[in-house]
């Protein structure tokens, strides 16, 4: 966790890097969990140290700005699905593995796993996968919108990159907006969102790139961003 917070300290203070790709060493697991043994004797108070720490991380990974995609290439279970929960994308191979299975070691998810997932999958969804521990398989996932998109395992890493790539040549300015307007939304109701929109819609019209955007659709061309 504290390798993955220098990566998005690092990824969010580099102007050059537009879009951030996580994934799993080899073809086993995404990330597939916690050390368990690590968790044994835990007090309340240094399993709520740990809980908080992981939630910063991955809040300031949410929250980074950029896009992120979470190249999901086998077992996302415990903190590995929230890890690819908090991520702006999901892709994942069909290998993929998603879970919240604490509730089988009679604990629940301490990184954000309650909140994330209910949100992405809607309550009565999310209350089974949490209450039951069972897991969801890839195909699972995207028919409930865990995942966005499943591709076979040979292609995961190219189809993300692609991704990146057209994320990358989109508005740095307007990407960065609409993540705020989203997550900023979500954390009231929907007049507070809708109120929190039409600020960032009136934001994004000072930059150049939206007088690009618009001068280039008119004059039937491509839009050349400077990400201005």
């Amino acid at each position: 966790m504290d390798e993955l917070a220098h990566v998005v300290s690092s990824f969010s203070g580099d102007n050059d890097l537009k879009v951030l790709i996580l994934t799993g060493s080899g073809d086993r697991a995404f990330i597939a969990g916690a050390d368990i043994k690590g968790m044994v004797g835990r007090t309340p108070l240094s399993a709520r140290w740990l809980s908080e720490h992981g939630t910063k991380i991955l809040r300031s990974l949410e929250t980074i700005g950029k896009p992120t995609i979470a190249a999901v290439n086998g077992y996302a279970l415990g903190g590995g699905c929230e890890v690819a929960m908090a991520c702006s994308i999901r892709i994942a191979s069909p290998n993929a593995l998603f879970g919240q299975p604490e509730i089988n070691l009679g604990i629940i998810p301490g990184y954000g796993g309650t909140q994330r997932l209910t949100r992405l999958v809607g309550t009565g969804r999310a209350l089974e996968i949490l209450m039951t521990g069972d897991p969801v398989n890839a195909e699972e996932a995207h028919r409930i919108g865990l995942v966005n998109k499943v591709c076979e395992p040979d292609a995961l890493m190219d189809e993300a990159k692609a991704l990146a790539q057209k994320l990358a040549s989109k508005s740095k300015p307007a990407i960065e907006l609409i993540l705020q307007a989203v997550h900023g939304g979500l954390e009231g109701g929907l007049d507070e969102g809708l109120t929190l929109e039409t600020e960032k819609f009136g934001l994004v019209n000072s930059t150049e790139d939206s007088q690009e955007g618009l001068g280039a659709f008119i004059e039937k061309r491509a839009a050349k961003f400077q990400d201005r």
